[in-house]
C-alpha cells in the first residue's frame, strides 16, 4: 500500500516541499532518500545521532522511539521532532526536516602554502612542445593524420590517447604554424610517454595540475601551475557523500553489496569535484582543457567509492582492499572534467584502512627520512597515527570517528559560523565562538578545551564522570551548572541568552563518553605503534598533528584529556593538512611519486584489534589521566 509523504526543505516555505508516493513502513529517512530529497544522516540512520531529526507538521506524531527520547531529548521530543531514521511512514503525513547550516559557513582547513621550502625539484611529467606535423599529401601515401603526429613527436601511434583523436584532422589543419602536444612521461618503471592532447596554435605556456584530498569529512581541490609549483587556487568542501553516514563504516554499510547505492556515493563525490574544477577554473581564469594531470590522496574507503569500486569486503573482516598498487588513468574514465586524457594518479594503499592519505603525509612530513623517532597523527573521522623514522615505519587506523565533528553530541556541531571552538574554565565557564557569533552548539575543539577545563576544576573525573554527588565542593558559578536532569548527569555551559545562545547549551554524560571513545582510538593507535615498535615515549623526538581537525585543537588541552600523550608541548606541533601537502609533492615531481611508492612498501600495517594487547590499551586509553 502506497502513502502519501510531503517533505518540507525549508521552513515556511511551501514551495521547497516534496510530495512522495512511498511504501507502508519504509521510514522516512530512506523514502526521502529514494526521492532525491538529502536528509543528512551522519551515523548511517542507526538513531545514533540528531543529523537526521524532522519535526512532524501534519499528520498523527508516533510515539517516540528509546533512541529519539536518548538522542533529542524531552524537549525536542515534546515539540514534535523524531528521527526519521527510526519512523516508518504508515498513513499521509508532512515533515520538515532540520535546517541544515550553510557550507559556506563551515571551517574546513584548506591546502596550506604549498610545497616551496621542502627542496623539491620539480618535474611533473608534463611536457607541451610546438610541433608542425607533415600531413598526407598523395593517396597512394600509405599514412594517417595519427602516424605523421607519432612521428613527428617520436612517439608509438598507440601511445596518442583515444579522445585525441576527435579533433585531431581539425587541429592539425587550422594552423599552418603548428600544433602544440602535450604529453606525460612516468618517473616509474611502467609505461613511456604518452601523448595525451593535441591543440591548434602554441599554448605551451599554459601547464596547471590539480591536488586533490578526498577526505571522509571535507575535500580540497587545488590548482597549481605545473612549471613553478605556484598555488593558483584552492577550494574546499564538505563530503556530499555524508548524507549517507558521517563514518567510513556507515558509508560501506550503505554501499554494502548494493550497486545502486554505489553508484550514490562515486556520484556525489565525481560531482564535486566537478565543482571544484569550475570554481578554480572560473576564479583563475585557467581554461580546464589546459590541466593535465591530478593527483589524488584518500583513505581506502574514498579511494574504493571514487573509483566505483564495491568496498562491501573493506567493511568486514579481515577488510582487504580491492586493490593496493598506484593507478594512473584518464581522467575521462572517472569522468573528471580536465583534459580527458589528463593523468589522474592515485597514490597506493598500505592496507585496511590506511590509505594513500597516510602516505601522502609521511611523504609531506619526511617522517621516511628522519634520523630520530617521529609521530604523526592525522585526527579524523577516519585518523591514521604514523611512527617511524628511515629505519622502520609503522601505521595503524585509529577512527576516531564523527564525535569530534559533533555527531552524536547533545549540542555538538562542526567547526562552523557560531560553535563554541575554545573553552577556558576557573571559577565559571568562558567561551569563544567563530566569528564571534551567537552560539548555536560546540565544535571538537571547544569539546576538548571544555573536557580538560572541567577535569581541573574537579568537575568531571578521571573515568570521566560528571560529578553530581560532589557539586558542593565546586565555586558557586560552576556548582550551579552541575545537574541531574531525571536519570541524566548534564552540566550547562550556556545558559538562554548566555553568549547569545538561544537556548540552553549543555555536556550530558553521554557526551563525554562519546568523547572517551573518539579520544581513546587516537590515544590507543599511539599507544599500540609505541607497543609493537617497543620504543618508549621519551624517545619520540616530535609528534605533528596533521588533518582539519589537528590543527584547531588546543595541544595543552589534548594532552589534558589524553588524546595524545604527555610529551613537552614544545615537542609538539601542528603540521597543517599535510595530506593535502603530500599530493602537490606527487603533482609536481615524479620522483616524489615514486618516492611515495616505495614508502608504502616500506610502511608495516599494525591491526589493532587483532593484537592481543589492544583490548587493555584501549579501555586504559578511555580513561583521562589523573590530575
Amino acid at each position: 500500500m502506497a502513502v502519501s509523504l510531503v517533505v518540507l526543505t525549508q521552513p515556511g516555505d511551501a514551495r521547497t516541499h516534496r510530495e512522495l508516493s512511498v511504501a507502508a513502513g519504509t521510514s522516512i529517512l530512506k523514502a526521502a532518500h529514494e526521492g532525491g530529497v538529502d536528509i543528512t544522516a551522519t551515523c548511517g540512520g542507526r538513531g545514533r545521532c540528531t543529523s537526521c531529526r524532522v519535526k512532524f507538521v501534519a499528520g498523527t506524531i508516533p510515539p517516540p522511539t528509546i533512541m529519539d527520547e536518548i538522542q533529542l531529548g524531552d524537549d525536542l521530543v515534546r515539540e514534535g521532532y523524531r528521527l526519521s531514521c527510526q519512523c516508518t511512514v504508515t498513513e499521509p503525513i508532512t515533515v520538515q526536516v532540520a535546517p541544515p547550516l550553510e557550507e559556506h559557513a563551515f571551517q574546513i582547513l584548506g591546502a596550506g602554502p604549498g610545497v616551496g621550502g621542502l627542496g623539491v625539484r620539480i618535474d611533473a611529467g608534463i611536457a607541451k612542445e610546438l610541433v608542425k606535423v607533415s600531413l598526407p599529401r598523395e593517396e597512394h601515401h600509405q599514412t594517417s593524420d595519427l602516424e605523421q603526429l607519432a612521428a613527428a613527436v617520436g612517439v608509438a601511434p598507440e601511445s596518442v590517447g583515444l579522445s585525441v583523436l576527435g579533433g585531431l584532422p581539425q587541429a592539425l589543419r587550422d594552423d599552418p604554424g603548428g600544433v602544440t602536444v602535450t604529453t606525460f612521461t612516468p618517473g616509474s618503471a611502467g609505461t613511456g610517454r604518452t601523448v595525451i592532447s593535441v591543440e591548434r596554435g602554441d599554448t605551451t605556456a599554459m601547464k596547471f595540475g590539480l591536488a586533490i584530498d578526498v577526505g571522509t569529512t571535507s575535500v580540497v581541490t587545488t590548482l597549481i601551475e605545473l612549471e613553478s609549483g605556484e598555488q593558483l587556487g584552492s577550494v574546499s568542501s564538505l563530503n556530499p557523500q555524508a548524507v549517507f553516514g558521517g563514518d567510513l563504516m556507515s558509508r560501506i554499510a550503505f554501499a554494502q553489496f548494493n550497486p545502486a547505492n554505489l553508484r550514490k556515493l562515486t556520484t556525489r563525490i565525481v560531482g564535486l569535484l566537478n565543482q571544484h574544477v569550475a570554481e578554480v577554473c572560473r576564479a583563475s581564469g585557467v581554461l580546464a582543457q589546459w590541466i593535465y594531470k591530478a593527483v589524488v590522496v584518500g583513505n581506502t574507503g574514498m579511494h574504493h567509492l571514487l573509483l566505483g569500486i564495491d568496498p562491501s569486503h573493506v567493511g568486514l573482516a579481515p577488510y582487504a582492499p580491492v586493490m593496493r598498487h598506484p593507478l594512473v588513468i584518464a581522467a575521462r574514465q572517472l569522468p573528471l572534467k580536465i583534459a580527458p586524457e589528463a593523468r589522474v594518479c592515485l597514490l597506493p594503499l598500505v592496507a585496511g584502512f590506511v590509505g594513500a592519505d597516510a602516505v601522502a603525509v609521511a611523504l609531506a612530513t619526511r617522517l621516511a627520512d628522519s634520523p630520530t623517532l617521529r609521530i604523526a597523527v592525522d585526527i579524523g573521522t577516519n585518523g591514521e597515527v604514523l611512527l617511524g623514522s628511515r629505519d622502520r615505519l609503522l601505521a595503524c587506523s585509529a577512527p576516531a570517528g564523527p564525535a569530534l565533528e559533533g555527531a552524536q553530541i547533545r549540542h555538538g556541531m562542526r567547526g562552523a559560523q557560531g560553535a563554541i571552538d575554545r573553552v577556558r574554565v576557573d571559577d565559571d565557564v568562558h567561551v569563544h565562538t567563530i566569528g564571534e557569533t551567537a552560539a548555536p552548539g560546540i565544535c571538537g575543539s571547544g569539546l576538548i578545551d571544555l573536557i580538560a577545563g572541567l577535569l581541573d576544576a574537579g568537575v568531571v573525573d578521571w573515568t570521566g564522570l560528571i560529578g553530581v554527588e560532589a557539586r558542593d565542593r565546586l565555586p558557586p558559578a560552576l556548582r550551579d551548572r552541575v545537574a541531574m536532569r531525571g536519570e541524566e548527569r548534564v552540566f550547562v555551559l550556556l545558559r538562554a541568552g548566555e553568549a547569545g545562545a538561544r537556548g540552553e547549551i549543555v555536556l550530558t554524560q553521554d557526551d563525554v563518553r562519546q568523547v572517551q571513545l573518539a579520544k581513546g582510538a587516537i590515544a590507543s593507535g599511539i599507544a599500540m605503534l609505541l607497543h609493537v615498535s617497543g620504543v618508549a615515549l621519551d624517545r619520540i623526538e616530535e609528534l605533528m598533528l596533521a588533518g582539519g581537525f589537528g590543527n584547531y585543537l588546543s595541544i595543552p588541552s589534548a594532552i589534558r584529556i589524553g588524546l595524545i600523550p604527555a610529551l613537552p608541548v614544545s615537542r609538539v606541533r601542528y603540521v597543517g593538512n599535510a595530506a593535502s601537502l603530500g599530493a602537490q609533492l606527487c603533482l609536481l615531481s615524479e620522483a616524489e611519486r615514486a618516492r611515495a611508492e616505495t614508502i608504502a612498501g616500506r610502511i608495516e600495517h599494525v591491526s589493532l584489534a587483532a593484537h592481543p594487547d589492544f583490548e587493555q590499551i584501549f579501555v586504559d586509553a578511555m580513561n583521562f589521566p589523573r590530575g
